[in-house]
């Protein structure tokens, strides 16, 4: 028996993903059109022996948690739970404080996965080294460029057992190209460890009582624990934490930005795992661009103004787009790569969509050119406006080379970014909107460039 916990953290994390995370949860925004935990709930699903999969996090059951927490029980034929955390407790100390119900029927192991990474989850191969040689804790491990690795949790293994025998969480100097993904697998025995560290707490809180104070109640700061600083870096070396390296897909999603490079990569990979999901290119239209064609350009403005862009029919190949079905979509459109149309949205005769999610209820209207862009839900794109951004991808030119999470600012001036539109945004015919973000509900009368618009 099996058992999965997915750590969605809470309304004050994800402030890098503002202003999307305004209007939804930061787990539930949609990437290559479905939440983005419904990525991590499939993979568990698909495990054997699968038997629940509980959400950990502090964010209060509104209803569109609630309202995806019952579509997936029914989808997956699972019972999918949410534990709401009394504050917030860090990475660890939600397992601390659920670890009754983790522990309920006697689960063999359980999953732990962080709800901010975009992966192919090789669930199932983690499972089989688990078995063949049972620890406490086994982490998912990928591997990173040196400068990239001061971003993440960096592990030192032993090349022969893959023991982990250091581990240091963003270190400010070198220590291994391995990275932590954020995708663990946990015997019974893991919560040994967490309940030292809680006991540790306590102690440490109780001894800064002021005089006079009692010490038997508890002090609050004690179920706060870290699993990166609190656990792996204490027990590293011990015999007790492995890891087992992939060369999958891995992307942290952190900011809108990445949530727009891991639509990419989950498109791509709905070539294998979800071919249904990926819209096909038919004479009716609307036309989809292969992302593998290289003689396919973009629109200059000019072009796009004066309407000189024609796409040549012989380059219309299959690409990675997922439209929803509810959506209406013009014949002449053009679409993709890798592109995201979400519920109820509206698609123009002409527009050009490459790089770009369109989130619900959302209108392009005719003629409108939207690159490397987030458009909110229920926003509006006029006629012949271009709305773009500048990708932030990792260096093609380096393997092992990640999504940046690098400050939107330097020295006061908004860096070059893709384009988000905040919810019931209106943009007026024949604009443009050049790597801005714009605030929800406001109704723009002129063109902006690098500004965030209040």
């Amino acid at each position: 028996m099996l058992k999965a916990v997915i750590l969605i953290g809470g309304p004050q994390k994800g402030t890098r993903f503002r202003p999307l995370s305004f209007e939804v949860p930061k787990p539930l925004f949609p990437v290559a059109g479905v939440p983005m935990i419904q990525h991590h709930i499939e993979a568990c699903a698909q495990v054997p022996g699968m038997q629940e999969i509980l959400l950990i996090g502090f964010y209060q059951p509104d209803e569109p948690l609630t309202r995806f927490l019952e579509a997936a029980q029914q989808e997956f034929n699972l019972p999918i739970r949410y534990l709401q955390e009394f504050a917030p407790l860090g990475t660890g100390g939600g397992l601390y404080h659920f670890r009754d119900q983790i522990l309920a029927g006697g689960p063999e192991a359980f999953f732990v996965l962080n709800a901010d990474v975009c992966s192919d989850f090789p669930l199932s191969t983690m499972l089989d080294v688990h078995r063949h040689q049972p620890h406490p804790f086994l982490l998912l491990g990928t591997t990173a460029n040196r400068t990239q690795s001061l971003n993440y949790g960096c592990i030192v293994e032993n090349p022969q057992t893959h023991e982990v025998l250091h581990y240091v969480e963003k270190p400010s100097t070198f220590v291994s190209d391995i990275i932590n993904c954020g995708i663990y697998l946990f015997s019974p025995e893991a919560l040994k460890p967490l309940r030292d560290v809680f006991q540790r707490n306590q102690q440490d809180g109780q001894l800064c009582l002021p005089l006079g104070e009692d010490s038997s109640v508890l002090w609050p700061g004690a179920g706060t624990i870290r699993l990166e600083q609190d656990v792996f870096s204490a027990l590293a070396g011990q015999g007790q934490i492995y890891v087992h390296l992939t060369d999958g897909i891995w992307s942290q999603i952190k900011s809108a930005g990445s949530a727009l490079y891991a639509s990419r990569l989950y498109l791509s990979q709905y070539q294998l795992t979800h071919p249904e999901r990926l819209a096909k290119h038919t004479p009716e239209g609307p036309r989809i661009r292969d992302p593998d064609v290289k003689s396919q350009s973009l629109p200059s403005l000019n072009q796009m103004w004066f309407g000189v862009f024609a796409p040549r029919s012989s380059l219309l190949l299959l690409g990675n787009v997922y439209i929803h079905p509810t959506a209406k979509v013009a014949p002449s459109a053009v679409l993709g790569p890798n592109v995201s149309i979400g519920e109820g949205v509206t698609i123009g005769e002409g527009v050009r969509l490459r790089e770009s999610i369109v989130l619900h209820g959302a209108t392009l209207q005719e003629h409108t050119c939207v690159l490397h862009s987030i458009v909110g839900w229920g926003s509006t794109v006029g006629r012949w406006a271009r709305v773009e951004g500048t990708p932030s991808d990792p260096n093609p030119n380096d393997p092992r080379a990640h999504m940046d999470s690098e400050s939107l600012f330097k020295d006061g001036k908004l860096l070059p970014a893709i384009t988000i539109l905040g919810c019931r945004v209106r943009i007026p015919a024949e604009v443009l909107i050049l790597n801005s973000i714009v605030l929800p509900h406001k109704e723009l009368s002129r063109s902006f460039t690098n500004q965030i618009i209040l």
